[in-house]
């Protein structure tokens, strides 16, 4: 039977179509969490962080680490190995990562007028109509960023991307289930040999890209009967090069029996593209209070290849740990408000993992020994040599990267 994927509005009465569907046609649910799940196991990335993938916010080191790429790379394979099973309703955000190409699948969208949405949320949450306004926006903005990110459509309810779209304002729940019960027999969405090998050819892609993301490559990539083509969408410096390094990984990918690389549509604009290199340092935050201090020294660490961010106090640079989990900090003791060694102290109880290398100008013996016993990385004194600082930071970094092996 075909595959039914199911892409909503919050508060679009989704659920109760969802539920009335499966009841009927004894379909298995495939959710969310579920594809999460399972690219977890693959990728030994926590849950949580794969699910961020879903999320309009990203972390503020994403554009050193490429982190929501490399959790998309995951899903799509954990859904790849999921299609090849039958009767499934894939519900919510993966429903996107369904290749269009598939013929077998019946494409749903149920969208509500805001009116509609806002009372409902009243109504289920117990929210005023400001604070579900604002809810819905949210939640909609989380659509619109993922739906951008896979098929560069701004509108997440355009009707490019459905076979469906349902007005659940308009229609009652037992009325969206009958008219997808109705397309669900419409003979061309019958699973035929040639959609079968769609579904293969999207896991061998999946399976490249798994294979590229380890090296720290993330392009497009189809595969068709074997044949896989990569598209590299950013100028690089050597493209010749590139190119050898992406095939000799494609090619050791069981299944592929030939590569082709391509130039994409932004090949031409000004970025440059970098592999992500996971032995230098990507996610460090520096923790100052002397702003020009601060920010020349993250300049001259990215000019390393080095991704860092700032705060200027400790109350900030806690908040930074809790939500975006830096993996090594550099921290100033003399602080307005929270201190570096009150900091240090709360990050070792909190997040163990994070090594954290002291750099002041006002330290003492004492001090030192404190932020040692306290699990300090090192003890460093401004002003401190650029390239010494570096050499602390990539040991640090080999340690937190030996850690998690």
């Amino acid at each position: 039977m075909p595959i039914v994927t199911l892409f909503s509005g919050s508060f679009c009465s989704n659920n109760l179509v969802k539920e009335k569907l499966l009841a009927r046609t004894g379909y298995q649910l495939v959710s969310d969490k579920e594809v999460a799940l399972a690219a977890s196991e693959i990728s030994s990335i926590a849950q949580g962080k794969i699910e961020r993938a879903f999320s309009a916010k990203m972390s503020v080191f994403n554009k050193f680490t490429h982190e929501k790429a490399r959790s998309i790379v995951y899903l799509r394979l954990a859904l790849a190995q999921i299609l090849s099973r039958e009767n499934l309703l894939i519900a919510g955000f993966s429903a996107q990562l369904v290749p269009g190409e598939m013929s077998h699948v019946l494409r749903v969208c149920l969208i509500a007028d805001m009116k509609s949405r806002i009372s409902t949320a009243v109504k289920d949450q117990g929210l005023s109509a400001k604070e579900a306004t604002k809810l819905i926006h949210r939640q909609d903005e989380d659509r619109a960023a993922w739906v951008k990110n896979l098929w560069d459509v701004s509108d997440p309810w355009d009707a490019s991307l459905y076979d469906i779209i349902i007005p659940m304002g308009k229609k009652a729940v037992e009325e969206a289930v009958v008219l997808v019960e109705e397309n669900l027999a419409v003979d061309v969405l019958k699973t035929t040999e040639a959609s079968k090998k769609i579904v293969e050819d999207f896991l061998l892609a999946a399976n490249v890209e798994v294979e590229l993301a380890k090296e720290g490559h993330y392009m497009g990539v189809n595969a068709k009967d074997g044949s896989v083509t990569l598209t590299i969408n950013k100028q690089v410096l050597a493209l010749g090069k590139l190119q050898e390094e992406l095939k000799s990984i494609a090619t050791r990918v069981k299944g592929v029996r030939g590569v082709n690389t391509k130039v994409g549509k932004d090949f031409y604009q000004a970025d440059i593209y970098r592999k992500f290199d996971f032995e230098t340092p990507s996610k460090v935050l520096l923790v100052d209070d002397e702003r020009e201090f601060v920010q020349t020294l993250s300049e001259r660490l990215i000019m390393r290849e080095m991704g860092s961010v700032v705060a200027y106090d400790g109350e900030s640079a806690l908040d930074l740990v809790k939500s975006d989990e830096p993996e090594v900090m550099i921290l100033d003791l003399r602080m307005p408000g929270i201190d570096g060694i009150e900091v240090l102290r709360r990050v070792k109880k909190s997040n163990p993992q994070i090594e954290v290398i002291i750099l002041t100008g006002h330290g003492s013996d004492a001090d030192r020994k404190i932020c040692m016993e306290l699990g300090a990385f090192a003890y460093l004194h401004k002003p401190v040599d650029i390239d010494a600082l570096s050499d602390t930071l990539k040991r640090a970094n080999e340690k937190v990267q030996a850690r998690k092996k």
